[in-house]
């Protein structure tokens, strides 16, 4: 009969839902007061054996269970699934998804829900902080009694926080229900309320993970006699580097020779140091073997260029197959296009959750990588800048730029950069949306310019041929060859040349004093009695900017009034 490994479980959930206190709960320990801010900044993985489980729940004491234990992983954010992959899937063999009962579904978690979806990796949900719903208070050790037995207010509170969450979920496609009203639970997804601070209807979330894997998943946890392994982080400490990883199936021997797939030809190396995680704890031991599943650390004796997120495989004359294996797995999802916007992750499954939410975005990508943003990045950019200012965009899901970019003059390169994949993903939205506002307004300005000017007749340099005069912007923008008119709508002439400070420019903005130049004009017969100069734009170009006022400023709409007014004065139909 073949062995049955760990399951892996992936705690995931919206930031600030609880995961890291939920998992502390389970394996009795407090990470979550380590953390910075409470935020979980890496991934950590925790193995809790069996025996370990049946002291924390009381529920699972005398059940007959053939699982070892559990692997739990607790991710910052969406790294829970988008580090944690393996060809066909998430790597993750059950989540927990972890929701706070009084805020519902978050933008992360929906993003969660659908990765699950997409993975089909069946879930549980914890419904956490029933301690802070108002006048809340255990009132048995059984979770079903502690609820009934809630006050009347208290239990009408959570009542209806609960149907409100079965009701979203219900929008997503899950029929769900709290875990003791269901009896089929391959059809219903199970919710179990819990505190993570109290430790309230933890023996139950406890005995719904053990009972479901024992009952769901037994097939699926069979070892074969292949090793599987994904590498998560590559750490330094001192002058040592660590590959810390989780290996899911097989075994692995300190003897062994790996091949760690890359975007190019694979990685091949020995293992200087082979170390295995100890239960319910962050430290390590030095193993000769170890079997699948369980987080792993070592020291590679060629460690250069590793990836996160990348697999590895245990090479025996077998390089051919090996490399077929990681062509699928890697490069099926790094599919790039003839022109777009340049992606960098900090690891192999980051990135292809990154151009999987730019595609249902419809944005194409020229260029993906792993790591941070490099001098070549901005470089090929630049490129784009020329064919496509759309696309003079890098994006950066959890990583930096190199030392060198921050120095550089990137002009009008954008890069955007966010640790919360769905952030990003707004923050690129929301600047392309601006972007295309701001070319199609640059366009439209191309071909007049909305302008009002003020005569500073204390500065009028020359009379005539040409005329030679200041004036100061009041709103809009002046461009040297746009035509002129006054308030009365009579035409002047076009602005022949624009200087500031006795230096030539191509234009002058709102506030600024320049001096202008107008041909054929005798100022002082023409300009003396004169106060405000308006663009004179055509009635095709006043109708092209109607028709894109949602691109004008609110200042720019006036002065366009205030040019339509007049022009109605001398055409009542103008403009209609």
């Amino acid at each position: 009969m073949k062995q049955i490994r760990q399951p892996i479980v992936t705690v995931a959930g919206h930031v600030d839902h609880g995961k890291t206190t939920i998992l502390d709960s389970i394996r009795k320990t407090k990470v979550y007061n380590t953390e910075a801010g409470g935020i979980t900044q890496k991934i950590s993985f925790t193995l809790v054996p069996m025996d370990e489980l049946r002291k924390r729940s009381p529920l699972i004491k005398d059940l007959k269970l053939e699982i070892p234990g559990f692997l739990f992983i607790d991710t910052p954010g969406h790294a829970a699934f988008s580090h944690l992959r393996k060809r066909g899937g998430s790597l993750a063999d059950l989540a927990i998804l972890v929701m706070d009962i009084n805020e519902g579904i978050m933008p992360q978690t929906q993003e969660v829900i659908e990765i699950l979806k997409i993975n089909k990796t069946p879930f549980i949900v914890a419904l956490n902080k029933i301690d802070n719903i108002s006048g809340w208070r255990k009132q048995a050790d059984n979770l079903k009694d502690s609820i009934e037995k809630q006050s009347t207010n208290v239990r009408l509170a959570f009542d209806e926080k609960l149907f409100t969450i079965m009701g979203a979920l219900h929008h997503h496609g899950f029929n769900a229900k709290p875990f003791y009203e269901i009896t089929d639970f391959a059809s219903k997804l199970a919710l179990i309320p819990v505190s993570g601070k109290t430790g309230e209807g933890i023996p139950e979330l406890i005995m719904m993970f053990c009972g479901l894997s024992n009952k769901f998943l037994k097939e699926n946890l069979k070892l074969s006699g292949t090793l599987r392994g994904v590498v998560l982080e590559i750490k330094k400490e001192k002058t040592i580097q660590y590959a810390e990883a989780i290996i899911y199936d097989g075994k692995l021997k300190i003897t062994d020779e790996l091949a760690i797939a890359s975007f190019g030809d694979p990685i091949i190396t020995k293992i200087r140091i082979l170390e295995e995680i100890l239960p319910i704890s962050s430290r390590f031991k030095t193993k000769e073997e170890v079997t699948a599943s369980t987080g792993i650390r070592m020291q590679l004796i060629n460690s250069q260029e590793i990836l996160p997120g990348m697999p590895f495989r245990v090479l025996k004359d077998n390089i051919k197959e090996i490399k077929e294996e990681f062509k699928k797995e890697v490069g099926e999802n790094i599919k790039t296009d003839k022109e777009g916007i340049i992606a960098k992750a900090d690891s192999l499954g980051s990135l292809e959750a990154l151009i999987t939410l730019l595609r249902k975005e419809k944005i194409s990508i020229i260029k993906a990588g792993i790591g941070n943003i490099t001098k070549k990045d901005v470089i090929s950019a630049q490129t784009n800048l020329k064919n496509d200012p759309m696309n003079a965009l890098i994006v950066g899901f959890n990583v930096e730029e190199d030392e060198d970019v921050k120095s550089m003059d990137i002009g009008k390169i954008k890069i955007i950069k966010n640790d919360v994949i769905y952030r990003l993903i707004e923050d690129l939205l929301k600047f392309q949306k601006e972007k295309e506002q701001e070319i199609k307004r640059d366009k439209l300005l191309e071909l007049s310019s909305i302008s009002h000017l003020k005569i500073l007749h204390q500065y009028v340099f020359r009379n005539l041929n040409p005329a030679v005069f200041g004036v100061r912007v009041e709103g809009g923008k002046l461009k040297a060859n746009i035509k002129l008119m006054d308030a009365d709508g009579e035409k002047i002439t076009k602005v022949k040349a624009i200087q500031n400070n006795k230096i030539k420019v191509v234009e002058a903005t709102k506030g600024m004093k320049v001096a202008i130049s107008l041909p054929g004009i005798n100022f002082e017969r023409q300009l003396k009695d004169k106060t405000d100069l308006y663009s004179d734009i055509s009635e095709n170009q006043f109708k092209e900017f109607k028709d894109n006022k949602d691109i004008l400023t609110q200042e720019e709409i006036q002065i366009l009034q205030k040019i339509s007014q007049i022009k109605r004065k001398q055409k009542p139909t103008w403009g209609v």
